[in-house]
């Protein structure tokens, strides 16, 4: 059965060793965010501070900072399942007939048992309130020169004003007062689409923040899934099982009902105001910029929540497991498009959207800029800085592979391209405007005689089969 709540996957991180409990006091003003980034650069464990100086509810980080940790989480080893189920979903032929239907009810099923189900209570309303307010909580400051405290793991629920479909976004959220903060999504993210869509009909936009999701959740709130997917689908697929949800109390919108803390409110789009500074996962400050703000008008919670938190920086901090998660979890999807892709990897040095590298199965000139284009045009791709493309014998996860590959079958003036004017990541620092700047592609595959390579291609080093036979057979003997 999949993990049901934060409770449930604290208890699982505990038994398998990847959680310890901190009893001392400590302050929720920077101090429990250096404790975290201590044990994230060092790979430690996910971390439950079980006594916040002024207040009453503990704190959880680090929960999602190891590959390991996932895999306990999601209940699973190889997160291609993930994009391989929403693949076998797009195959599925609807049948017609008695007997077709009949045939296919085994599929159709499965594919139900991924639905969301609405109930009428759950966990999450414990307790509620119309007079909620942020000082409750215990927000992190993160850096000394944060604007102040920010919700960095708020699943920010909205709903596409006119199709209905859900969306889940993790956005961050500087807090103002006891009842407003700035909700920054940035222009590329589906809740400021959102957004927009409500300022063109001269609306408000009605928002959740959910704190505290078990994870298949949480990760579907961060994955880049397609267009018009419901957000608390996507979560059922990935955990095999839909989760539950509940109505909000102050607002029009459905939330997991195994949350910790839900937040209730809204977004007025023509009340702006700065937003920041922050110390984001580029490991720079992120400057002052406008952002909408929300209102608080409700709070739903359990009796005993958990707060879940969140720490980012100058990578390889927690964030980057997650990222490596959606990488291979998407993978089938960017083979049902690419077929000829063999591999994918976006290191975490490259904070997501700075650096991705792809393994082709080359099989005609130009193949390699074909797939650069394709990936540029394929949703959040959109906002990769650099792609290099190598071949299928090249291991994208070695970069030492992946430096040979680009300094032995790249020719500056013949592989690369640039383009300009194209859209970056708003977090981007090197960007000459915020939201606009270059590409770059890199192509690292072998060159055929069809794209001008007019030397004689050189042979790779190889050992010979005997010798390796030979040596095989004798390893144990060497004394090495």
């Amino acid at each position: 059965m999949p993990i049901e709540d934060i409770h449930e996957f604290v208890t699982e991180l505990e038994k398998k060793g990847e959680l310890k409990r901190v009893k001392t006091e400590v302050d929720s003003n920077l101090e429990i965010a250096e404790i975290l980034r201590r044990e994230m650069y060092s790979k430690g464990p996910a971390i439950l501070f079980e006594n916040v100086k002024n207040y009453d509810m503990p704190v959880l980080g680090n929960a999602f900072g190891s590959m390991k940790r996932l895999e306990i989480g999601l209940e699973m080893t190889d997160f291609t399942e993930i994009g391989q189920r929403i693949v076998d979903m797009t195959k599925m032929d609807m049948p017609s007939g008695f007997l077709n239907k009949i045939k296919k009810l085994p599929e159709l099923s499965k594919m139900a048992e991924s639905f969301p189900k609405l109930e009428n209570s759950g966990p999450v309303t414990e307790v509620t309130s119309n007079s909620a307010s942020f000082d409750d909580l215990p927000i992190l400051k993160s850096w000394p020169n944060d604007a102040g405290r920010f919700i960095t793991l708020g699943l920010v629920a909205t709903k596409h004003p006119e199709t209905g479909v859900r969306n889940l976004g993790v956005y961050r959220m500087q807090i103002l007062d006891s009842t407003h903060a700035l909700m920054h999504w940035q222009k590329h993210k589906r809740g400021a689409h959102h957004g927009e869509i409500s300022k063109e009909r001269g609306e408000k936009i009605q928002v959740a923040i959910i704190i505290g999701c078990e994870p298949a959740t949480v990760f579907s709130s961060i994955a880049p899934v397609p267009e018009g997917l419901d957000k608390y689908l996507f979560a059922g697929i990935t955990r095999k099982k839909g989760i539950k949800t509940v109505k909000c109390k102050t607002i029009d919108l459905e939330v997991p009902a195994n949350a910790e803390i839900v937040l209730e409110g809204y977004v007025d789009p023509h009340d702006i105001r700065d937003e920041g500074p922050f110390g984001d996962h580029t490991g720079y400050y992120t400057p002052v910029e406008p952002y909408p703000t929300f209102t608080l008008t409700g709070i739903m919670r359990r009796k005993n929540p958990i707060y879940v938190t969140t720490v980012v920086g100058k990578p390889v901090l927690e964030d980057a497991y997650i990222g490596k998660v959606i990488e291979q979890s998407f993978l089938p999807l960017i083979r049902m498009f690419h077929p000829e892709v063999v591999d994918f990897s976006m290191p975490a040095a490259g904070w997501f959207q700075g650096f991705a590298i792809i393994s082709i199965k080359k099989r005609y000139p130009g193949q390699a800029k074909k797939v650069m284009m394709g990936l540029w045009g394929m949703g959040q791709l959109a906002l990769t800085k650099m792609f290099v493309v190598v071949d299928e014998d090249i291991n994208v996860h070695d970069i030492n592979d992946v430096i040979w590959a680009i300094t032995t079958r790249a020719d500056a003036a013949r592989d690369t391209i640039i383009i300009n004017n194209t859209p970056t990541d708003t977090l981007d620092p090197a960007s000459p405007l915020v939201n606009l700047g270059s590409k770059l592609g890199i192509d690292a595959t072998q060159k055929t005689r069809e794209e001008g390579y007019q030397r004689e291609i050189q042979q790779l080093v190889k050992v010979d089969t005997d010798t390796k036979n030979l040596v095989d057979s004798k390893w144990s003997s060497y004394g090495l």
